[in-house]
């Protein structure tokens, strides 16, 4: 998609403005922080809007300054970032994954001081801390983890203690089937998600582990069709996309309702900006376009299995414009790269904020599921922009790239599955009616 006009481009729509939202003359707080979010956008798509003509090359991914941002990043951080003290690996998972994401690799140095840091918060009595000599915790276990799978070096699968990493799952994990964050912590969808990412990740065994887990998660699906941090909470994007990427590594996937789910995060794609919001009547956010944006390939293969798409014989050929995802890629993309590029490198979730390398990150990692199409043997591009703007491609279930993903599996394949050893938190524990357990201890649909 290249050498467009300026009116292909969504942020340069003659009928833009009809999009802006409306107070009806009934204005609340919400409706006033709505309209000055869209005043501010509109000033960023106007400056493209009048001027007409211009090749569609100019809106370019600033590639070196976001590089040169997330670089620094790993080196050296201010006296500001100190209360992230708790949060270490996440910051070198952001930087790294959003490197990578950029084609960026790092020197073999680099790559020795982040392992060794890493390695220096595994706890003795397995998974990660936020830091050394900290607390484990499943937050900084799956990002200790994504970050070290993403190194993908011999010396990095290393640092990992696959048995008492199952451990200490087994010590999370609640009567229910949710998991606590750390011990006496809180329960919440993330801390479960994180548990089943990393233990798909690295083979650690299922079942028992996770057997009641799908049952727990699904009761966090709320009456809108998104999932909530917890049953009966409100359904918001981050927590949706744990429920459903955990159901789908847990391939229990059909027991979401899938038709609801659609509607609701389709309907969180906002209107005028592009871009998505994190929940109902909430303010778009550029981290979304992943939380959201990830859940599209996971519904697209929940629902093309179901429609028999994944047998070709029992489906008519497809147009090559018909394969994309559920979701405008092109409207997301204007909004990443119009609104959310800091001048000073990385990106940030509206225009206005400054740029943090959490949104860095998640606004890329949105971006490059915007670009990639990938279903069955269909591949397909959808670059808005400079050809050069393309990504690598992330892994919509882990969020790191996909060849990371791929070399992990066929290291770890090469392991034996490893089991719990204390495994009195599922005693009484047995396979759901859904699934099977292979001899592995993999559970399967």
């Amino acid at each position: 998609m290249s050498n467009k006009t300026s009116e292909h481009l969504w942020c340069c729509r003659s009928e833009l403005s009809t999009d802006r939202s409306r107070n009806h003359g009934l204005p609340t707080a919400t409706s006033d922080e709505q309209l000055k979010v869209e005043e501010s956008i509109h000033v960023d798509y106007q400056y493209f809007l009048n001027r007409k003509g211009f090749d569609e090359k100019e809106l370019r991914l600033e590639r070196e300054d976001h590089a040169a941002y997330l670089r620094n990043g790993l080196k050296k951080l201010s006296r500001g970032f100190e209360c992230l003290d708790s949060s270490r690996p996440w910051l070198v998972y952001w930087c790294l994954h959003a490197l990578q994401l950029l084609g960026e690799t790092q020197d073999d140095d680099t790559q020795l001081s982040i392992i060794n840091f890493l390695a220096r918060c595994q706890c003795p009595d397995g998974g990660f801390a936020g830091g050394p000599g900290q607390l484990a915790h499943l937050a900084p276990t799956y990002a200790a983890i994504n970050a070290l799978l993403s190194i993908g070096t011999q010396q990095a699968y290393d640092v990992i203690n696959r048995q008492k990493l199952a451990n200490f799952l087994a010590t999370m994990v609640t009567s229910e089937g949710s998991f606590r964050m750390h011990e006496g912590g809180e329960v919440d969808i993330r801390g479960t998600y994180c548990a089943v990412a990393v233990a798909r990740l690295t083979r650690i065994a299922m079942h028992p582990l996770f057997t009641r887990t799908p049952t727990w998660i699904v009761q966090c699906q709320t009456y809108e069709g998104g999932f909530s941090g917890g049953p009966g909470m409100e359904a918001h994007g981050g927590y949706t996309f744990c429920g459903m990427a955990a159901l789908a590594l847990l391939q229990s996937q059909h027991l979401a309702d899938t038709n609801r789910l659609l509607r609701w995060v389709s309907s969180r794609q906002m209107r005028y900006s592009g871009g998505f919001q994190g929940r109902t009547n909430k303010l778009v956010d550029g981290c979304y376009s992943f939380w959201q944006g990830a859940l599209f390939p996971l519904l697209h293969h929940i629902i093309a299995d179901d429609l028999g798409a994944g047998d070709s014989s029992s489906v008519p050929a497809q147009e090559e414009d018909d394969h994309c995802w559920l979701f405008n890629c092109e409207a997301l993309q204007n909004y990443l790269l119009v609104c959310c590029q800091s001048h000073d490198g990385g990106l940030v979730d509206k225009p206005g904020k400054s740029p943090d390398f959490y949104h860095t990150c998640y606004t890329l990692s949105g971006l490059s599921v915007a670009q990639h199409y990938c279903y069955n043997n269909v591949k397909k591009l959808c670059v808005v922009g400079d050809p050069s703007n393309e990504l690598e491609l992330t892994h919509p279930l882990h969020n790191i790239v996909m060849t990371a993903v791929l070399a992990a599996n066929q290291h770890f394949s090469q392991l034996p599955s490893i089991q719990p050893s204390v495994c009195t938190f599922a005693q009484d524990a047995t396979p759901s009616d859904t699934s099977t357990t292979t001899s592995d201890g993999h559970s399967t649909a």
